[in-house]
């Protein structure tokens, strides 16, 4: 095991009391294109479906390819995340990611079209696990949410990017060019973040401040030993670990049914052009945004009261985010329906801030990769269904119809919220130690 020492060759940023935050920034750009790349699809549906022939439930089947393969690899590649150089992870993901979303403008068929989605989503599948876990390294407790809630708007601030940019560059250019625009600038930026991030040493616990690795690069400290099959079984065996997945496969089913059709069903419904329908639907990641930085700050704060004040958190945007989504799906004028997506925005951003930071309260921070990549999966299993569940019942009832039962599914997720919150209070946490003098890095 290497010993906890500096990192000599490169002694300068990350001894620096703010290069925590230096971090959140570097990955914010990373973030911001991870969702870009992959909501410029959406944004040109129509236009698919004009080229290419297609109907409802083939635009669900595109919408999902991404998904299911992001679903399929998460675990491995979160287990992988707790064992390689997440910096080299990083930004390797990323520059493969922005090759295939480049790729995707030269596609000549429906086929190819799939298959470049399923490929994008191979890539991606490495990303949130490492991020997430190199974020909870450089961030303790008392700033974890925050960290990630700042993390979290490049989420917002990407899918709003990704629909804007994909639907004014395809009305002008041609739905091919925002594959080109996105895939060729996040390439440049793969470069740049492989030399600027910098990888932290792993605790067995709560560190009391995050600090660079060896010099050959390779992680310090030491996980939870185990193969991947004895990381999982005790994730899953943890009660309240296992019910913060649960509800995150309801709450993602509602996100991607709004990823993946939102342009369309307002295209459809309001009688609006391929970029105004584009530009209204980001009203709600732009809410999102400022939900999330709310939801990260409370978050922290309620953390520090009690063990479930992260998951409490969550339930509260669960709940109020229902009946905005009712409204949305119900509203018959385009005034009504910006209100009610800015309302269901904030209320998701609330819930979103804390997603992986309520989980790693629960866990030992060794498993942090392989729980990151759990929840992916787990999460985009609900997520992949939803475009392909929503375009059947598009066909058979109405898009409109489809939208508004996803209401239902918060309020159920809501419920399971509180049964995990209830299972946090009790649940023992071995894995945390006394905290030390500076247990959250620069401002703690």
């Amino acid at each position: 095991m290497h010993e906890a020492t500096p990192d000599r060759r490169r002694p300068g940023p990350v001894s620096a009391p703010a290069y925590p935050w230096v971090v959140v920034g570097l990955l914010w750009f990373c973030g911001f294109f991870n969702y870009a790349d992959r909501q410029a699809l959406s944004a040109v549906y129509p236009q698919l479906e004009t080229e290419f022939a297609l109907t409802d439930w083939d635009l669900g089947v595109l919408g999902s390819a991404f998904m299911v393969v992001y679903a399929l690899a998460s675990p491995l590649t979160g287990y992988t995340v707790d064992f390689v150089s997440r910096r080299l992870l990083i930004a390797a993901g990323l520059g493969f990611w922005s090759l295939i979303c480049a790729a995707t403008g030269l596609a000549r068929s429906f086929v190819q079209l799939v298959l470049l989605r399923g490929a994008e989503g191979l890539g991606e599948s490495f990303y949130f696990p490492a991020s997430m876990s190199v974020l909870a390294d450089y961030h303790g407790p008392r700033t974890r949410s925050r960290a990630m809630s700042i993390h979290q708007t490049s989420v917002y601030l990407g899918t709003a990017g990704g629909w804007y940019l994909g639907g004014r560059l395809a009305g002008a250019y041609g739905w091919r060019s925002p594959f080109w625009v996105l895939g060729l600038t996040g390439t440049a930026y793969a470069v740049i973040l492989g030399a600027c991030l910098i990888e932290p040493i792993r605790p067995t616990s709560e560190p009391d401040r995050a600090r660079p690795a060896p010099e050959d690069d390779a992680p310090g400290g030491a996980a939870p030993s185990g193969s991947l099959s004895t990381k999982l079984r005790r994730i899953v065996s943890n009660p309240a670990a296992l019910m913060l997945l649960a509800v995150f496969i309801g709450a993602n089913f509602v996100a991607a049914a709004f990823l993946a059709w939102l342009p369309t069903f307002i295209f459809r419904y309001f009688q609006r052009g391929l970029s105004s329908s584009s530009a209204t639907s980001t009203l709600w990641p732009m809410a999102s945004l400022a939900g999330a930085l709310c939801g990260g700050a409370l978050a922290d704060w309620a953390a520090q009261r009690s063990k479930a004040g992260r998951i409490l958190v969550q339930c509260l945007g669960l709940f109020l985010a229902a009946p905005f989504v009712w409204l949305a799906a119900v509203a018959t004028e385009v005034g009504l329906v910006q209100i009610a997506l800015i309302g269901a925005g904030l209320c998701k951003g609330i819930y979103d801030a804390n997603i992986f930071a309520s989980l790693y309260d629960v866990i030992p921070p060794g498993d942090r990769g392989t729980a990151a990549g759990l929840m992916n999966s787990v999460g985009w299993t609900g997520g992949f269904l939803a475009p392909m569940v929503v375009g059947a019942v598009s066909q058979w009832l109405s898009l409109r119809t489809a939208i508004l039962a996803t209401s239902g599914v918060y309020l159920l997720v809501g419920f399971l919220a509180l049964v995990a919150a209830r299972l946090a209070q009790t649940q023992a946490q071995p894995h945390r130690s006394k905290p030390a003098p500076f247990p959250d890095g620069p401002d703690g």
